[in-house]
């Protein structure tokens, strides 16, 4: 039952991916547990990322004694840096702030993007609100060059066609002449800056200002807290 270095027998899954899909952890923080020697497969360590797995058979439990401490940081994310590094000498959030280079971000804001974003090594809440079944919503401040118009808000909250798909019935509401706010339950790529392309509308700055049920308060840009466990599990079970 073991792996070989490029592929698996059929039937076969890596370990850390069949964590990651069962919510166990992400698939970095799995590999970081089975290098640990954290995870035992039918009772026995394993410290082999890669290693082969029947999900139907075997048993993957984890060493309570080994696991990292959960933490969840709420992040406001300043304009101009990457979530994740994109190439090589970019900026991203880890480079600017090593305090954080510990925990992973939970999704993403591109890097003309600022406000809220959730930093953790709990695979459990990176699954519960990125799944595609997520109803987590995010709530945005988007501004915008020319004026809005009632008719752009109803055909943004009805669903625009990207890529041959349509988004997600949102709630978009006008917030001044130049500006309205959004709240959506997915995260397609440029997802906001596409829909204001199809209303004819230029993003000139979009600020994510609440996830879930935090919301940005006072913080300034490259502000962070400490997300306590009752608001992480409620995030979970929304």
């Amino acid at each position: 039952m073991k792996a070989s270095p490029k592929t698996l027998k059929p039937g076969l899954e890596r370990l850390e991916r069949y964590m990651a899909h069962k919510g166990i952890s992400s698939r970095r923080e799995a590999k970081a547990l089975i290098t640990d020697g954290a995870v035992l497969v039918n009772g026995k360590v394993v410290k082999e990322p890669g290693f082969g797995i029947s999900p139907d058979k075997d048993e993957v439990t984890l060493k309570q004694e080994k696991l990292p401490e959960k933490e969840t940081v709420l992040f406001y994310k300043p304009r101009g840096i990457e979530t994740s590094a994109t190439s090589a000498g970019s900026l991203d959030i880890v480079t600017a702030f090593p305090k954080l280079a510990h925990l992973s971000p939970i999704g993403r804001l591109d890097k003309d993007s600022e406000g809220l974003i959730l930093l953790s090594n709990d695979g459990t809440l990176a699954r519960a609100l990125t799944a595609e079944n997520s109803h987590v919503e995010k709530e945005y401040l988007v501004g915008v060059r020319e004026e809005v118009r009632p008719d752009d808000m109803v055909v943004m909250s009805s669903g625009i066609m990207i890529d041959d798909t349509m988004t997600k019935p949102a709630i978009a509401r006008q917030n001044g002449r130049n500006a309205f706010t959004i709240v959506l339950k997915e995260g397609r790529k440029h997802q906001i800056r596409r829909m204001c392309d199809a209303c004819r509308l230029t993003v000139t700055s979009l600020v994510r200002i609440r996830i879930g049920h935090l919301t940005m308060g006072k913080m300034k840009s490259g502000a962070m807290k400490i997300v306590p466990l009752r608001d992480v599990e409620r995030l979970k079970n929304i």
